[in-house]
């Protein structure tokens, strides 16, 4: 009997593993980051334990279905693109997502990880370029930031902050250079909430202040205005 359960477990961890529930696999153009503007193969698990006010992607929370590593991996290689994006979701609550990151870098893929800052990234494969979210007072997650991340970051990895109102914006600036972060990471990203906070108000902000961070907007939803999957 103890073997029978043994094996069950053995079964169990290994399915673990090997299965990703994803919401959606697509080929784009990358709206964010240092890689802004690039075709990019997106690969966007279901589930997230954080509840962020602003979020545009809730229907990732529940929806998707189990896919084998080796599925996910044939769609993305039939998009002939050597630029790969994890996100959600949020990647890092799926076990399987750490042996999919190193199968896709050992492939030679170049691995980008989207985060929301409240998992450990020290287990993340160290060819992946992670790019850490810091959840900004107007969240609502401010307390789920997992500060201690920020002594795992490497030059190549970017830090991200959403910012909806002035609040957000000082509270910003005070951790970039509290942490230091210019020294930390190659890039610190500011967005502006969509519809929330006008794009040139916060560019406003970030000239005034001399702030050493990339102001971006979600180019993707500047190309394909109104549309929430695929994109």
């Amino acid at each position: 009997m103890l073997a029978t359960q043994e094996k069950a477990l053995t079964n169990a961890e290994k399915k673990r593993l090997d299965v990703l529930r994803i919401n959606e696999i697509f080929y784009s153009i990358q709206g964010e980051g240092s890689r802004s503007g690039e075709p990019c193969v997106f690969i966007r698990l279901t589930g997230c334990g954080l509840r962020c006010t602003y979020c545009d992607t809730e229907y990732a929370f529940y929806e998707g279905e189990d896919r084998s590593l080796e599925n996910i991996l044939n769609e993305v290689k039939s998009h002939h693109c050597n630029l790969i994006e994890l996100t959600g979701g949020e990647p890092l609550e799926q076990d399987a997502v750490y042996p999919l990151m190193k199968i896709l870098c050992d492939e030679g893929y170049e691995v980008m990880l989207e985060t929301g800052g409240h998992i450990y990234i020290g287990n993340v494969d160290s060819r992946v370029k992670r790019i850490v979210d810091l959840k900004t007072p107007s969240s609502g997650m401010e307390k789920k930031n997992y500060y201690k991340n920020i002594e795992h970051l490497k030059k190549s990895d970017e830090i991200k902050f959403v910012i909806g109102t002035r609040e957000d914006y000082l509270w910003a600036k005070e951790q970039t250079e509290f942490f230091a972060l210019p020294n930390k990471v190659s890039t610190i990203l500011l967005s502006p909430v969509s519809d929330i906070l006008p794009p040139a108000v916060l560019a406003e902000w970030i000239l005034e202040d001399k702030l050493p961070v990339r102001f971006q907007v979600q180019l993707h939803k500047i190309i394909w205005p109104g549309m929430e999957r695929g994109v």
